[in-house]
């Protein structure tokens, strides 16, 4: 595995398992398959109401808690009482911390979100804090405004969608940079067709879903692929024995289409469509 510094000194796993669209038996086996298979970083949300099930998948692991960088989210709509929420997912989760504690969508009152996240940090029941969803000049305002400087903002990000003018901002402010989506949701097929990602896939003896995640993780950008299949779940760990050389890295960074599929929504009503999409 390879790691992430946080702003704050604390170290997250590159390579992670995201659970968006998981519920019931079908999360919980595979959030246990992804433990076994090497996962150490776990990713889910209030909103995606499957924190119980990565609970229990977690317990079923038997892995250390301590061992485990675990992520959850507080949806828009707790903004108002976010610590009342947290306190929930943590009991859902089966822990009495988690690791990174994110504000999932830059709407409603997320000032008064932040602040109750930074309480959380301060009382030591989150490791560190960050956003998701929020563009630069959203993230700079909660900076200036805030005593916390975010330590992760968690946008969609992947080879159609690199987000190369966040994450200057990002860079500048020492915030760090999550992908979700990283292989891409309606145009998966697409991007597992391109004639440069099936040419590095045939020279390296690895999937296409390898490469893509493969360029982002050696860009420096932490990923959280998701998938119900113990083949899949284990392929999109094993990343971190090869590498693409720096051409290869401009070859497919000149792929980038600069616009996000789903992580750009104009209105919270397109927040419910894309948490169910």
């Amino acid at each position: 595995m390879e790691y992430l510094t946080l702003n704050n000194g604390v170290q997250m796993p590159l390579a992670g398992f995201g659970t968006f669209m998981l519920s019931g038996e079908t999360c919980a086996g595979a959030v246990a398959a992804a433990i076994e298979s090497g996962y150490r970083m776990i990713d889910t949300a209030e909103a995606y109401g499957n924190e119980t099930a990565v609970g229990e998948g977690i317990r079923r692991s038997g892995v250390d808690r301590r061992e485990l960088f675990l992520v959850t989210k507080v949806n828009f709509k707790s903004y108002e009482h976010a610590e009342q929420t947290v306190m929930q997912s943590l009991a859902a989760l089966q822990t009495d911390y988690v690791d990174l504690l994110l504000l999932h969508w830059p709407f409603a009152n997320y000032y008064a979100a932040w602040r109750a996240l930074e309480n959380l940090y301060a009382d030591g029941r989150v490791r560190a804090i960050g956003a998701s969803n929020f563009e630069p000049d959203q993230l700079l305002d909660l900076i200036a405004y805030n005593r916390i400087v975010p330590a992760v903002n968690q946008i969609e990000t992947n080879l159609y969608c690199q987000r190369t003018a966040e994450r200057g901002w990002m860079d500048k402010k020492g915030v760090a940079h999550m992908a979700y989506a990283p292989l891409g949701q309606g145009n998966r097929n697409e991007m597992y067709r391109e004639p440069a990602v099936l040419s590095l896939a045939e020279k390296y003896g690895r999937t296409p879903a390898q490469i893509l995640l493969r360029f982002l993780t050696q860009k420096g950008i932490a990923v959280i692929p998701r998938s119900a299949e113990p083949e899949h779940i284990r392929e999109n760990f094993d990343l971190f024995d090869f590498a693409l050389t720096g051409d290869e890295l401009t070859r497919l960074s000149a792929l980038d289409r600069r616009e996000p599929l789903i992580g750009k929504p104009e209105t919270p009503e397109l927040v419910e469509f894309s948490l169910t999409w």
